[in-house]
């Protein structure tokens, strides 16, 4: 009977003996964050551990901790601190979490009724046991069964594996009785940052200020105040695990004129904010990334073919493409500029007559090193047309060592209802071995398999390139 005793009560006397470790008691903390939904969170506290064995509740880590990553140190006394066992209690207190726990156990159920003597209300208690709590709850009275609360429920206590908040409860050995500093680090889920970039275009469209932003979203489940920010460019990899679950978002926050500094680590960049900020749970913040005016920017308008126009027949008729239009910088000091760009959005503006900014166009760039270009498309041209047509196509068969032979003649009109001349880079990717046998205006083999040619379009007026092209695959 004792023992049966002693059996009920332990996990009351382990959660008596717990040594819980709130934000109150730290003293630094870092966060670094990857580009693939990773965060690496160092938190460091001061508690106070009695000597031996001791079980420390390790409160507000983030709710999608990945458990086996977690590490604890003692940064005061190293020698004979061990840690024997780690659980991660993520089961958090709620009204329905606390009914659930209760389902077989009796809970006190509250409920106000007329005074007999007509004046107000009276408070009757009754004793109910949760029999069920599947799509909704079940209780038993001693004279009757409901599916409904009748009233408020008063429970005797909270069951001990309930938390408040996230919590890693670890079970060490402590050297020595005395507050010492311990450093937990692991890695945690739901914390992500990706970089934005706005481009305000000159009038001339010669030079663009540019800025960057980096956008950082915590949906760990907890806030991390005051801490080092560090963010890592790069892929890295990552073992599959099965994903964790996401919180929703709340509110967003401009952060007041932080900078951050740019520096190499292994094959990444890192960037490192300037002083300690505060990621609230369910927030996004922006700080500032970069800063640089005057950007020389080349404008460039491309018709770009598709490598299927060779491999047969289009027809007599004429076909409308679209000329794109895109704008490329080079990313150096002599450019005002040599930062490692991390990847995202590209935002163009370019202000009317009026002074007023109007959004042009977006695209993504890719993690840009320095001394790189980086060229985003804007959109399709509206004043510049094209028209291509196949004027002649035969297929020559078998021919050699290739299985497939076949020539194929076009015409490309571009017209210009612009005010100014314009130059159309027309890039006609070629499939296998290619041979140019006539052509209108000189091209460029850009690459093994392109030909671009540059075609100048008058003010108002068109201009005609005309090619013929032997294609063996």
């Amino acid at each position: 009977m004792r023992s049966a005793l002693l059996l009920a009560t332990l996990p009351s006397l382990l959660a008596a003996r717990e040594i819980p470790t709130t934000l109150k008691d730290q003293k630094a903390l870092a966060v670094t964050i990857y580009n693939n939904d990773l965060a690496l969170v160092k938190d460091t506290r001061e508690v106070r551990l009695p000597k031996g064995e001791a079980r420390l509740a390790f409160e507000d880590v983030s709710a999608q901790i990945r458990p086996e990553t977690a590490l604890l140190r003692d940064v005061t006394a190293p020698k004979d601190f061990w840690v024997t066992e780690q659980n991660f209690d993520f089961d958090l207190l709620t009204p329905q979490t606390l009914l659930d726990k209760y389902v077989g156990k009796q809970v006190t159920v509250v409920r106000s009724v007329p005074n007999p003597e007509g004046a107000g209300a009276r408070e009757v208690r009754e004793t109910a046991t949760v029999l069920s709590t599947q799509g909704g709850v079940v209780l038993q009275f001693p004279d009757r069964i409901e599916t409904t609360i009748p009233g408020r429920i008063v429970y005797p206590g909270v069951p001990a594996n309930l938390r408040s908040r996230p919590t890693l409860v670890i079970s060490l050995h402590s050297p020595e009785a005395a507050p010492q500093r311990l450093e937990l680090s692991y890695l945690t889920r739901g914390l992500t940052w990706h970089a934005d970039y706005v481009a305000n275009l000159a009038p001339d469209e010669k030079t663009m200020d540019l800025s960057g932003w980096v956008t950082l979203t915590n949906q760990s489940g907890t806030t991390y105040p005051h801490a080092t920010l560090q963010l890592v460019a790069g892929d890295v990899h990552q073992a599959q695990t099965r994903p964790a679950p996401a919180f929703a978002m709340a509110r967003m926050e401009a952060a007041a004129q932080p900078r951050m500094q740019e520096e190499g680590l292994f094959e990444y960049h890192l960037y490192t904010l300037d002083r300690p900020t505060t990621l609230a749970s369910n927030q996004t913040k922006q700080v500032a990334l970069l800063s640089a005016g005057s950007v020389p920017v080349d404008k460039e308008y491309v018709l770009q073919g598709q490598p299927s126009f060779y491999t047969g027949s289009m027809g007599g008729q004429g076909v409308p493409e679209q000329v794109g239009v895109f704008l490329s910088f080079r990313n150096d000091p002599a450019h005002h500029l040599g930062m490692p760009l991390p990847k995202g959005v590209l935002r163009v503006y370019k202000r009317d007559r009026e002074g007023r900014a109007q959004f042009i166009g977006e695209d993504r760039i890719s993690h840009t090193p320095a001394q790189e270009t980086v060229r985003v498309k804007l959109g399709d041209a509206f004043d510049i047309t094209a028209r291509r047509k196949q004027t002649d196509y035969q297929n020559l068969g078998h021919k050699g060592r290739y299985a497939n032979v076949s020539e194929s003649a076009y015409e490309i009109v571009l017209r210009n209802a612009k005010q100014e001349p314009v130059t159309v880079l027309v890039r006609e990717p070629m499939p296998g071995d290619w041979e140019m046998l006539q052509n209108s205006l000189p091209y460029v083999k850009t690459d093994a398999h392109t030909a671009q040619f540059s075609v100048r379009v008058p003010a108002g007026g068109s201009a005609t390139l005309t090619y013929r092209v032997q294609v063996r695959w």
